[in-house]
This record gives C-alpha cells, structure tokens and sequence, in this order.
C-alpha cells in the first residue's frame, strides 16, 4: 500500500492555539483526591500534591486545564472551597453520587496549576446559581483588592489576583442529568446575562457558552443556535463535548470515527457563522472542544459503586493500544480546523478517563493514550499546514471512503522544524509514505518516533508494566525533497524534520 502527500509553507490553515492541547480535572472519582492531591503520599509536597503526578503532567506541557468540572460545577458553591478548611462543609454531590469534602478548592487547585506549568479554565455553576455568584468568583479571583470579594482571597493568603483568562459558563446545560437543565433560551438568556456581569467585573476574560453535550442529542444544532442567538456578542467560544468507544468490536469502524468528529466540528462551525450572518456581526465565534476522549471501558464497573463515598474510582478506563490510535487521529482531526477550533480539554488528566493514572500509596503511570497526546503537545506547536494527501481507502460499518492514512502537518517557523503527525489505519499492511516538502530546502529527518503494537490491539499498560510505548527506530528518510517512510500496520507515526544545522 501506498500513500503520497505534499507539504507546502505556503498552505496554512492558521497558528495553533496552544490551549488546543489542554486537559481537565473534575471534582469525579480520584482526579483530585488521591489523584493530584494525596497528602500521606511519599512524593506528596508541602501542600499534599503529588510531585509524581506533577512530573508526567510537565512531560505533557499541558497549557490549560478546566476546572471544577463538569456535572460537578451544576451543584457546586465555589465558597465551599476557600477559607479555612476546618469550616469547610462536606457535601452530598449529586452529580456523581459523592461525598465532597471540600478539601481541595479554588486557592489550592490555583497552586496546583502553578506547580504543573498550566493555566486554568474556570467554570462557573449556571445549574444551582447563577450572575451572582459568577461575579462574584470572578472578583475573588481576578479583582486585585479592594472589593469585598478580592478582600476575601487576600485574608486566605492570596495577594495576587489569579487573572483566569478563560471562563466556562456552565457546563452541558442541555442535559436531563445536568442539575439545573434548562432548554436553549433559558440556558441562552442566563448565559448572556452572566457573561455581562463577569466581563463588567473584567473585560479581558474570555467566555465559553455551552454546546451540545455530544452531537446525538435531539436538540444538536438548533440548541447551539439558539443559544448563539442570545450570546453572540458577549463570549468568544462554543463548546463541544464527544465520546467514543468500540463497544462493537470493529477496529476498522472505531478508527474512522475521527470522520464522525470532523463533520461535528464543520457542522457547529456552520452554525456559529449562520449566527453571525443572521445579526450581520464581523466576529467570529472559535470552537472550545472541552470535552474530548475515549470512554466506554468503565461503564459497567461504575453501576456497582457504593455513593456517597470519598473519591469513589469512578469512570477509571484502563485503555489499549487502539484507543491510543484512535487518540492520535482525533488530534490530528482537531489540527485540521485550528483556524477555528481554539481549545480543547483531553478529559481527563489523571485516573478519570485520563492518560495518567497512580495507585494509592503507590505510583503513577502512562496509560497508552498519554504518548499521542504528549507528542501532539510537544511537537505541535506552530502553524498547521493543509497536506494534499492521497490515500488508500476503505467502507466500514457506518462510513465510507475512509482514508488508510490520516496526517498533518505542523511548521515551527521559529525552530525550523516541519512535524508530520501519521495514523495507519490499516490492520495488516505496512503503509509506504511518500511525502514531497520540497519548500522545505535543507531539511533533514531528525527523528522518527513510531507507536506500533505487532497485533495485540488490546494490550494496555500498568503500574508496573509498560507494553505499549512508542519507540524513535522509525525508517523515514529524506532525498531530494521528498521523504519516505515505511509506517507499519495500525501505528501511529510522528516524523520529525530540522533544518541542518539547527537542533531543537
């Protein structure tokens, strides 16, 4: 089999935000409580996060993580987590059938990003409240003093405003389960009101209203329409939020699904430009994919856990080699549109549905998903290149046409590096690459890291053992402007290329 592809400098889709490499961490199962915060952990610091943890997040230079949530922020009273925490309140939390201690709030969660290198993306709860106490924390956060709120985090220790640049008004607000569900127009009308007060508090915030909670619900389309149609001119971003799973046993099928995920993203982009056609508006709205990942593996352990626990390990996939395939295409999918798509949030960061896991007591680990994720981070940064790219293809189950390659090509202008991101989707042949990037005079490979799994698509990682794990004995090579590969069946391949006499 092969494949050809053309990699032009002049071909930009647009610089890549780097936040399209965030992630999330929820108050849900072990994500904070014996996730990132384990106080009797030998690595636990002085403030009872782990520096394990902390460590791998830095390997992931992850730049923006959401925060609180998720279900959780639809019943959650940001008050509950400052001040000191003997009077703090514990809480039955209705989202996810916990107990909440309270423990961990806004000031220690605002340390933790410090520690790990990222920025945070803040939600407010659009469930149970509303304008008021979304300004409210708003203030508490960004205001530098002399206001009650502002007052209040410089009494908890905090002299500096956080500054929070980019605020999430609420979160799925189009879901039965969500405490507080509201139909498009009451969900539109609070979230435009809200947006107002909070930019009055700071102009310089940027606001994410609420999409669909994935593209099969029955009001997909005219819900984020609707909800445009009230907020266009006071926030920047719509979110989307999408899950897959191969509960059908069909790799071929569960492979192709990024084509399912970017005729989401162009459809939600049509939407928010009909939007701005309808009110004659010259901004554009960008696309937040706050939610995105893998689950299906825990769905049936999850119905057996006791509620009202502390830190239940809810929602905990442990996932496989495929899963790290299908993780890397979504990535490149999300790199295709990074004109309009923004930011994106891999849920979750660690032990929920996260690419980074620990045992209590114990260690911390990759699962197989962290290695595209990481590599994506790291080496896509920059400006995304349209490649021209023929390719082999086949039909699955619910799709046609489905390319065997999927690729992308990032340029760092600053570095003199071009990165080729590579997902073979075929399951028995080796795929050979020939990619022409004659633009790119004086280049040569530099690396060629390849994620492969010789047939065992199943097998995942664990605490102490860590089967699938990328390796750098890739064959690309370059001559006379064109580079060739040969990329193995079902792998995921990240092809580097420096300018001679530069290294990065």
């Amino acid at each position: 089999m092969k494949a050809t592809m053309i990699v032009e400098k002049d071909f930009k889709i647009a610089e890549i935000d780097k936040r399209v490499y965030g992630s999330f961490i929820e108050h849900l199962g072990r994500a904070v409580y014996g996730g990132i915060y384990e106080p009797d952990h030998p690595e636990a610091d002085e403030h009872g996060f782990r520096r394990d943890v902390i460590d791998l997040v830095n390997e992931l230079q992850v730049p923006l993580v959401r925060y609180p949530g998720g279900n959780f922020v639809s019943g959650y009273n940001w008050e509950d987590g400052v001040g000191p925490k003997s009077e703090r309140p514990k809480k039955l939390e209705l989202a996810w059938r916990a107990l909440e201690t309270n423990e961990i709030g806004t000031n220690e969660f605002m340390e933790w990003a410090k520690r790990a290198g990222t920025d945070v993306n803040m939600a407010v709860n659009l469930g149970t409240r509303g304008i008021d106490a979304a300004r409210n924390l708003v203030e508490y956060c960004n205001h530098p003093g002399g206001s009650f709120y502002s007052d209040l985090r410089i009494s908890h220790g905090v002299k500096d405003p956080y500054n929070i640049k980019t605020w999430c008004l609420g979160n799925e607000m189009d879901g039965p389960w969500q405490i507080g569900h509201k139909t498009a127009h009451e969900y539109g009308r609070l979230a435009a009101e809200t947006a107002k007060a909070m930019k009055w508090v700071d102009p310089t915030i940027e606001l994410v209203a609420c999409g669909s909670s994935h593209r099969n619900m029955p009001t997909f389309a005219e819900w984020e329409a609707t909800v445009l149609d009230h907020t266009y001119e006071h926030v920047e971003f719509i979110s989307l939020h999408q899950y897959y799973g191969n509960r059908d046993n069909d790799l071929p099928n569960y492979l192709a699904q990024t084509m399912e995920m970017d005729d989401f993203i162009r459809s939600v982009i049509s939407i928010a430009d009909y939007i701005k056609a309808k009110k004659r508006s010259k901004k554009h709205i960008h696309l937040a994919f706050d939610e995105w990942n893998v689950w299906y593996h825990s769905n049936e352990q999850d119905k057996k856990l006791e509620p009202w626990t502390v830190a239940p390990p809810q929602l905990e996939d442990i996932y496989n080699f495929e899963d790290a395939l299908l993780v890397g295409g979504m990535l490149i999918t999300m790199l295709k549109h990074a004109d309009r798509l923004k930011i994106a949030c891999l849920a979750q960061l660690v032990n929920v549905i996260a690419p980074i896991m620990t045992e209590q007591n114990g260690s911390a680990w990759k699962q197989t998903i962290y290695y595209p994720f990481m590599h994506a981070s790291v080496y896509g940064r920059g400006i995304a290149l349209h490649p021209i790219v023929s390719s082999p293809k086949y039909d699955s189950k619910d799709f046609t046409d489905v390319p065997v390659l999927e690729s992308m090509a990032v340029y760092n202008e600053e570095q003199d590096q071009l990165t080729i991101f590579a997902l073979n989707r075929e399951v028995r042949e080796p795929l050979q690459l020939e990619c022409d990037i004659r633009n790119f005079e004086g280049y040569e490979v530099a690396e060629h890291i390849v994620l492969e799994n010789g047939g065992n698509v199943k097998q995942s990682n664990s605490a102490g053992s860590a089967p699938v794990k990328p390796h750098s004995n890739g064959d690309a090579s370059i001559d006379g402007g064109t580079v060739t590969a040969s990329l193995p069946a079902l792998s995921w391949n990240v092809i580097r290329l420096q300018k001679r006499g530069e290294r990065g």
